[in-house]
């Protein structure tokens, strides 16, 4: 006869300390934690306390200025970490509508000149799902904030995300037509040090005429205005106002229309790309899913 008895069920810590472990391992601070919890300093203390009293070893080296986790309390954080990002998956699908909502917070050029135009296809293949887009450079903690989905350009490497590299963040000299003839036509790179350049202080520019082989350029002289976005900067060349240091994928309309021109083949890459970015705890959440396997399908196709 089959056994029928249940498995025993590992003995759980106390989930008030283990809460607590969470706040004080994320922040390094017991100050910080507190205030996010709630609670005094002293009660996030004794929390830890009753933890470590619990494992039978200490969970974080208190010095002076700083606190840093020991190797027991090292092994414990990621695994904390990804049980409270599943049950509050969890918790947000029982609720009730929240697997219909899709946030994606993304940098406001990849925003404008490639996800607004594509995401139409997404839309009519998950019609009962919603994107709620949010444009933004900053790091995003997916810890804190109510975001499924990031899209970051950078090197590709953060720890305890999973990356997918979407585009090349390459770089090259754009201009409008009638700026070109202001001057007789851009012929050679140095001609483009004849006219004014948008975001001068931006190191691509450094990168791309040292590449070119330009000596002797004045920019570090020029007044260092920068607009914050490629976008802006492209949307300002293509007014005629300057010459601006643009990624060609995401400006491949204005390219084909003549509103901006390349003049040389010359592209410089310092390594970066654009990279979709979620947690590693959530890679298996239906909506995550879907939009990664869209959005990968849909750069490939492009």
């Amino acid at each position: 006869m089959p056994d029928l008895t249940p498995p025993q069920l590992a003995p759980l810590p106390p989930l008030q300390a283990i809460r607590v472990f969470e706040a004080v391992a994320r922040h390094l601070s017991f100050t910080k934690a507190a205030q996010e919890l709630g609670m005094t300093q002293a009660a996030a203390s004794y929390q830890i306390k009753l933890l470590e009293e619990r494992i039978g070893a200490p969970l974080f080296l208190r010095r002076p200025k700083q606190i840093e986790l020991t190797g027991p309390g090292q092994r414990l954080a990621p695994a904390v970490s990804e049980a409270f990002s599943i049950l509050g998956q969890a918790y947000a699908a029982a609720r009730g509508g929240a697997d219909g909502l899709l946030c994606v917070t993304t940098v406001l050029t990849f925003a404008s000149n490639w996800l607004a135009q594509h995401l139409g296809s997404f839309q009519i293949a998950h019609p009962a799902l919603a994107v709620r887009l949010d444009t933004s450079s900053r790091l995003t903690d997916f810890a804190r904030e109510d975001v499924d989905l990031a899209i970051r350009s950078g090197g590709g490497k953060w720890p305890g995300l999973e990356a997918h590299k979407l585009l090349d963040a390459d770089f090259t000299p754009m201009l409008s037509p009638k700026l070109a003839a202001s001057i007789g036509g851009v012929k050679e790179p140095a001609d483009l040090l004849r006219l004014p350049i948008l975001d001068p202080g931006d190191v691509w520019w450094s990168q791309w005429f040292e590449a070119a082989g330009v000596t002797g350029h004045d920019l570090a002289k020029r007044p260092g205005s920068s607009m914050g976005a490629q976008a802006y900067e492209a949307n300002a060349a293509m007014a005629g106002h300057g010459v601006a240091i643009l990624t060609r994928a995401l400006f491949k309309n204005e390219l084909a229309d003549g509103r901006l021109i390349q003049p040389f083949d010359l592209v410089g890459d310092d390594g970066h790309a654009y990279w979709l970015v979620y947690p590693t705890a959530r890679r298996n959440v239906p909506k995550i899913r879907a939009f990664r396997d869209w959005i990968l399908a849909e750069i490939a196709c492009a």
